[in-house]
């Protein structure tokens, strides 16, 4: 497919896999440990070609197109670690496939993927995973703290269809996530609607506030369980936000636990110590229509240990008993969801 190395100019010919993408957001992915700000440098520079003329880094990539890429210094970082990494990740569980999709119970603390300062994610895991697939696209992100539902495309037609439906919003996929939450969560069901607005740190860390001047964004949430301290949620997410659950909770005054962007940050600390080590966020199931099929289809992805171990704990030390281990069969009885 291409000829290749870091000290030479390497030259690409586009297969179905790339097709479509935008030619720095190809080069991106293809350059892995290539600082952006150099990748740019060289596409403005005129020094990287498509069937051997420039082109703005907006051009879309078609199949058969010959792509040269100039010879790039990677940033310092040995084959030897990055291979170390995906060996450590590569076992990704899947929950469901077949010739269109895969279904990954997606493990928090993994990029979905690599970029911004990570090397290696979901969809680098994935084709290693599975060096034979042709195409392998992400459907949808989760952020790296969140576990749960992740959605591949494993074709072209597949992905555009599901890109699709998750535009849909509410009339696409329905989203569900288990959240424990600070505080004492009093109602039944509550929709928040407040506008999302995405704004950069000083530091140059991306956030998101409630703001009049943001994109519209609905959760629903549905209180399951409580404690003296905590609340575990069930979050439905009606339009699909950068942040969403975690900064509609923290405005509302419920930051989910071990969240360490808008959450309590000395709350959290002492979490450690008692066995929550993870931002307490899971996608834990997904309705949705087959990509191709049109067939309905559940999802779901139990709550992870890392979770339930802890709710175990609270439950030991306030003496209840919240069947956690039945957590999913109960959340499927509940007729009025």
């Amino acid at each position: 497919m291409h000829s290749a190395g870091n000290n030479s100019v390497t030259r690409v010919t586009i297969d179905e896999e790339a097709a479509g993408q935008r030619l720095d957001n190809y080069l991106l992915r293809h350059c892995k440990g290539v600082p952006k700000s150099h990748v740019y440098r060289i596409l403005r520079s005129g020094e990287v070609r498509v069937n051997s003329r420039r082109v703005d880094a907006t051009y879309r990539l078609v199949i058969g197109d010959q792509v040269r890429i100039p010879p790039i210094r990677l940033a310092e970082r040995s084959v030897d670690e990055v291979d170390e990494q995906a060996k450590q990740r590569v076992d990704l569980p899947i929950v469901f496939e077949d010739e269109a999709m895969l279904v990954i119970n997606k493990p928090e603390g993994i990029a979905v993927h690599g970029g911004s300062g990570v090397s290696f994610g979901v969809i680098e895991a994935l084709r290693r995973q599975r060096p034979q697939a042709r195409f392998l696209e992400l459907a949808h992100r989760l952020d790296r703290e969140t576990s749960g539902i992740l959605l591949v495309g494993k074709k072209r037609s597949a992905l555009t269809a599901l890109h699709d439906m998750f535009r849909e919003h509410g009339a696409g996929a329905d989203k569900r996530y288990l959240v424990l939450v600070k505080g004492r969560w009093m109602n039944a069901t509550q929709h928040v609607r407040q506008p999302l607005l995405k704004y950069l740190t000083e530091s140059g860390e991306r956030r998101v506030s409630v703001n009049a001047e943001g994109k519209p964004s609905h959760t629903v949430f549905r209180l399951l369980a409580r404690w003296s301290g905590m609340s575990l949620l069930e979050a439905q997410l009606k339009t699909g936000r950068t942040h969403q659950i975690r900064v509609h909770l923290a405005h509302l005054g419920f930051p989910i636990l071990g969240d360490e962007k808008y959450g309590d940050f000395a709350l959290n600390k002492r979490l450690r110590p008692e066995g929550l080590k993870r931002m307490a966020l899971h996608a834990w199931q997904m309705d949705f229509r087959h990509p191709l099929s049109g067939e309905s289809m559940r999802t779901t992805a139990p709550l992870p240990a890392g979770i339930a171990d802890y709710i175990a704990a609270v439950d030991a030390r306030e003496g209840r008993e919240f069947a956690v281990d039945n957590l999913a069969d109960w959340l499927a009885g509940k007729d009025d969801r």
